[in-house]
């Protein structure tokens, strides 16, 4: 066996999910062509902040290009890169990179193939700008709705001089940059061939929506998987159930990080290939796929159980909402529907 081969065998596996752990660039070139059916992926796309010095100061907590944040309400919130430090040369690395990886990943998707990239307002256009010239074709932007403790500030050692002022509005969605690579034919033929082509509805009569909203992930989920970019389980749940429109074919994450797409599509029941090159964060996604994706599980699993031995309590399983819902039913007012 030859060393690149050896270099491309699974370093990690879990269920129908694979993690590789080496460099993306690496890996896609090796890839073969008309193996991928989708890819969800946040990337480091500031680049700076994911260099070996720049991890160094953020797990020392020194910063450098992380903002540390104060801790709020006795909680020690997540670092956050800081994307107004970046420079011109910064910005013109990441449009070189953004364009080399849209021309390596090309090869390895089939047509129709979905690619979801997380990505930032102050960057988003450079990325997109990149990928769209490496030969992507743009379908839109889904939003991710969720308020973020980014942006919103007063001026920096002016905060009491201009108290009415917020320096950038604080941010309260997220960009997902959503590209295709381009159909052979027309759509339907596009499906019936590769499977792919569109995005899947979440119901017969609801169609795949541009906005999902989401809470801030969670700190249960951070302490599983402490990442300075974890996206929440019930986010990722739904975009990359969508991304693979017959519920068919392998999703990739050459960004792997924590393994959270990874362990989403575990989740959902879909085959997924994660890339990850940081000795740690590959470490961490290993124990991390596991348990992120068992998240919802458990719960399910042990309210089934307590279901067949007749131990479930009245009102068990229903949201505190449905609840009440169905205590103002009972006091003669009809119960809300949700549509």
């Amino acid at each position: 066996m030859s060393r690149a081969t050896a270099d491309r065998r699974p370093s990690f596996s879990y269920g129908r999910a694979v993690l590789h752990h080496c460099d993306c660039l690496e890996w896609l070139r090796g890839e073969p062509a008309s193996s991928i059916h989708a890819v969800v992926t946040d990337p480091p796309y500031g680049l700076s902040e994911y260099s070996p010095e720049q991890q160094r100061k953020l797990r020392s907590r020194r910063g450098g290009v992380w903002r540390i944040p104060p801790a709020f309400d006795g909680a020690e919130r997540s670092p956050l890169p800081r994307f107004t430090v970046l420079t011109a040369e910064d910005l013109a690395a990441l449009d070189r990179f953004f364009f080399e990886w849209g021309r390596a990943l090309m090869p390895a998707l089939v047509p129709g193939a979905n690619v979801v990239v997380a990505s930032h307002p102050l960057v988003s256009f450079i990325v997109a700008g990149a990928l769209a010239r490496a030969g992507l074709e743009r379908r839109g932007e889904i939003v991710r709705l969720v308020m973020t403790m980014r942006g919103g500030d007063r001026p920096k050692a002016a905060h009491e001089e201009f108290a009415g002022v917020s320096v950038m509005p604080r941010s309260m969605w997220e960009p997902w940059l959503l590209f295709r690579k381009r159909l052979q034919g027309r759509a339907q033929d596009n499906l019936r061939r590769w499977k792919t082509g569109g995005l899947r509805r979440p119901s017969d009569d609801k169609p795949f929506g541009d906005v999902i909203r989401s809470a801030p992930t969670h700190k249960s989920e951070r302490e599983l998987a402490p990442h300075p970019s974890l996206k929440p389980q019930r986010f990722l749940r739904a975009l990359v159930r969508g991304v693979l429109p017959l519920g068919e074919g392998v999703v990739l994450d050459p960004f792997a990080g924590s393994g959270s797409t990874l362990a989403a599509a575990e989740a959902v029941g879909y085959a997924s290939i994660g890339v990850e090159r940081d000795p740690r964060y590959f470490a961490l996604a290993r124990s991390a796929i596991p348990r992120l994706a068992a998240l919802g599980s458990e719960r399910s699993e042990r309210e089934r159980s307590e279901r067949r031995a007749g131990t479930v309590r009245p009102g068990r399983g229903r949201s505190e909402r449905g609840r009440r819902e169905g205590g103002r039913a009972g006091r003669g007012r009809a119960p809300a529907v949700q549509s």
